[in-house]
């Protein structure tokens, strides 16, 4: 499936929900979520071949990654540019390029079209939880619940995060699809992102 790159001038500002994706673990070993964790603000690890640094926001941090251009492009055409870069705090789920490659062949290319702005922005919000958790935040609330943590994103529908059969941290959408965990507590001024593989869907 091919996805089409934005590299134009206004990336910068679109790359903000891409920061999303720039999301690192630099404390967490090889992507685990150690509920114990207290992530330092200079902690933030290179996403996307560049710094993230704590005291931007989602925005300002994601238009230097270079790992998140399908999400810039995304984010760009949704409208969500302002609302991202916004004081939030937001939490967000960030899919790479790769977790995008893998939808169905010409889904991303569809709903980059201005008449499908509404499913894309639903999927988008889908991805992005009021508040700012960390990887400590999630993996309490999966132990207080039993070992499972259901989420209320700005789409409205729910995410439920718990343990990966790897050992590590994953979420599951409403339809029963899953996405790992990969890179977690990049944290910015306005939240704070956890990349992840898969693209989830409400």
């Amino acid at each position: 499936m091919t996805f089409r790159s934005l590299s134009t001038p206004s990336l910068p500002l679109l790359a903000l929900a891409l920061s999303l994706s720039a999301c690192t673990m630099s404390e967490q070993g090889g992507g685990e979520i150690s509920s114990g964790a207290s992530v330092a603000a200079t902690s933030n690890p290179m996403v996307g071949g560049a710094a993230m640094y704590p005291t931007r926001n989602i925005v300002e941090n994601a238009v230097n990654s270079a790992d998140h251009t399908t999400l810039v492009a995304a984010v760009q055409a949704a409208g969500l540019v302002d609302t991202l870069a916004g004081p939030g705090p937001f939490t967000v789920f960030a899919p790479t390029n790769a977790a995008f490659d893998a939808l169905p062949d010409g889904t991303v290319a569809t709903l980059l079209e201005p008449e499908n702005k509404a499913t894309l922005t639903k999927i988008l919000t889908y991805h992005v939880v009021p508040g700012r958790l960390t990887a400590a935040d999630l993996a309490a609330k999966a132990k207080m619940m039993g070992g499972k943590a259901e989420l209320t994103t700005v789409a409205g529908a729910k995410l439920t995060v718990s343990k990966s059969p790897s050992g590590g941290w994953m979420l599951t959408d409403t339809k029963g699809g899953t996405a790992n965990i990969t890179i977690a507590d990049v944290i910015q001024s306005n939240g704070v992102i956890h990349e992840i593989d898969a693209v989830v869907m409400p």
